[in-house]
């Protein structure tokens, strides 16, 4: 086990290692409410587009095109100030309405994502896990909406989605990726802390 671990990472590409370290470092940033959570993030997010669509991770492939997309807007949205030259968002917790519309759009991303990585895997990729790459992308496109917006639960979802994708990555050979996300956990934790102390001053 650990030998093929140790195996796994020392032929993990240049492609890799560069989303990986560029992905740690915007996470990084997240957590201390700094915009370059964004730049950093889309060379992540470019890279790992490829490497999961090479790796038959289609659901995984779709989400890091979407977070390119609202990286874009997230970084717009971060730098936006008002009239008085103060940040447009704060850090804040979710309404009833803003949970309500988060778990609605949960479901109904992971129903979608599903029943299409199901069709994908019997005529495209045979290696699709169809449930874990529906749970983990469902669960990323609404960390990633709502970390656009400061929401502190955001990193709620992050927390599903590293999770899930620690297995995910590791049966495709990416024990690099692996790792990442493991590493992404204990950030999203330090920043669920840090963001909910921030909510509280603000």
């Amino acid at each position: 086990m650990y030998s093929d671990l140790i195996a796994a990472l020392t032929s993990a590409t240049l492609q890799e290692w560069a989303a990986v370290i560029s992905g740690i470092a915007s996470v990084w940033c997240s957590r201390q409410e700094n915009v370059w959570v964004y730049p950093l993030g889309l060379i992540n997010t470019i890279i790992y587009t490829w490497l999961s669509f090479v790796s038959h991770l289609p659901g995984e492939a779709v989400v890091n095109f979407y977070y390119t997309i609202m990286s874009i807007y997230g970084w717009y949205c971060w730098l936006r100030r008002n009239e008085n030259n103060e940040k447009w968002l704060q850090i804040s917790y979710s309404s009833k309405r803003y949970w309500t519309a988060q778990l609605l759009f949960f479901g109904v991303t992971y129903l979608a994502l599903y029943f299409s990585l199901v069709y994908l895997k019997e005529n495209f990729f045979e290696g699709a896990i169809p449930w874990a790459d529906a749970l983990a992308s469902a669960a990323a496109f609404t960390g990633m909406w709502l970390m656009t917006q400061k929401k502190v639960e955001s990193w709620y979802w992050w927390l599903l989605t590293n999770v899930t994708a620690v297995p995910l990555y590791y049966t495709k050979g990416l024990a690099l990726t692996s790792i990442y996300y493991i590493v992404l956990t204990g950030l999203a934790l330090s920043g669920l802390f840090k963001w909910k102390k921030m909510a509280v001053q603000s």
